[in-house]
């Protein structure tokens, strides 16, 4: 992965043979290594301090995290980024094993990003004296989706976030919205156990070819990454097909007899009579079909990598549910927001991805 940097390149200057001048790395953030070490970081008089939680591997997601943090907090702020892979988090030992360490690279990108500090403590710190016999449980929410592909997953996410919101005393806290099963699991546990800090997502990062910025995406060889682009692939035709089926039904309510005026000369307003007049025959036909609409869309393309001879995707799961608690959407949903949720296997990487949808949006 690509990750940010301020330093310019250099090259000749006339026939002196001398090189221009570059410009200057931003200042090193401090590494704090224990929870002691954090305590005696100081507070910015009169000005916030905000947090961004990370694993590590540090991507330009992860730097939008903490560029978003920097400029909330302001210039006499403070910007924290952890870095911690943490064990509880993982269901097999193997794939914790497996997840990039990169802490070298990942104080270049956070100093970069604007972070005035990075707390990299080890699992003796966090964790002194073994796994916590104290833990966070995430409910209902948290066997849902992720949770029940991954057993205790949440629960282990949300006892160390506890943790690091009690260890970094933060005013607001940053999170990818990529991961919002997890967004919306922090936000109700903050909410519900009164943690006194603010929590902010932040849109998705992707790359130009549209597939979410993830560390796990350094595995994907050329041809994987090709069949891993099905997921974003799918979210977005699954938008595109909502925006204009809604448009198709705003239409028809706008030309349908009886909708106030002269019908013809609605139509006529319009400039697309076949359009106005197959709107209305949609909207007479499937009033409350949207959802399926959006699922059977994104499906289709899923389905088509997952036939491909080589490097083909193995669908985990694809759900269109409510933010609120990750319950199912029904199939007469006609207004409200919704995520769609993917999460699929390529090769041996384990990919997610999600997109936010409002149904009724035009009405």
């Amino acid at each position: 992965m690509t990750t940010s940097s301020r330093t310019g390149n250099t090259g000749p200057t006339g026939n002196t043979g001398r090189t221009g001048p570059t410009t200057p790395k931003a200042p090193a953030p401090a590494l704090l290594r224990t929870a002691a070490e954090l305590d005696a970081l100081p507070r910015p008089a009169g000005a916030e301090r905000a947090v961004v939680m990370t694993m590590g591997a540090l991507h330009e997601g992860h730097a939008t995290l903490i560029r978003t943090a920097r400029e909330a907090a302001g210039p006499d702020g403070q910007v924290v980024v952890t870095v911690f892979v943490n064990p509880l988090q993982f269901g097999e030992a193997a794939d914790l094993d497996r997840y990039p360490r990169t802490l070298d690279a990942d104080l270049e990108t956070a100093a970069a990003a604007g972070a005035d500090a990075v707390f990299a403590p080890g699992v003796d710190e966090v964790y002194p004296g073994g796994e916590p016999q104290v833990r966070i449980t995430a409910g209902p929410m948290g066997e849902r989706l992720e949770g029940a592909s991954r057993p205790g997953h949440f629960d282990g996410m949300l006892t160390v976030v506890a943790k690091l919101l009690h260890l970094t005393r933060p005013d607001e806290a940053f999170y990818g919205q990529k991961d919002a099963q997890q967004l919306a699991l922090i936000t109700r546990m903050v909410r519900d156990l009164n943690f006194g800090v603010r929590i902010t997502g932040v849109p998705t990062v992707r790359d130009p070819d549209g597939l979410a910025l993830s560390s796990r995406n350094r595995f994907l060889s050329p041809q994987e990454r090709h069949t891993a682009l099905a997921l974003s692939r799918a979210l977005f035709a699954a938008q595109d097909r909502l925006a204009a089926q809604q448009a198709l039904h705003e239409r028809a309510k706008a030309t349908a007899p009886g909708a106030g005026g002269d019908r013809a000369a609605g139509l006529n307003k319009l400039g697309e009579a076949r359009a106005a007049a197959d709107a209305q025959a949609v909207a007479l036909a499937r009033p409350n079909g949207a959802p399926a609409a959006v699922r059977a869309t994104a499906r289709a393309i899923l389905e088509e990598a997952a036939a491909r001879d080589r490097h083909p995707l193995v669908l985990d799961y694809l759900a269109l549910v409510d933010p609120a608690d990750f319950t199912e959407i029904p199939d007469d949903r006609e207004s409200g927001d919704a995520i769609l949720a993917v999460a699929a296997r390529v090769g041996e990487t384990r990919l997610i991805d999600n997109i936010p949808l409002t149904f009724g949006a035009l009405t």
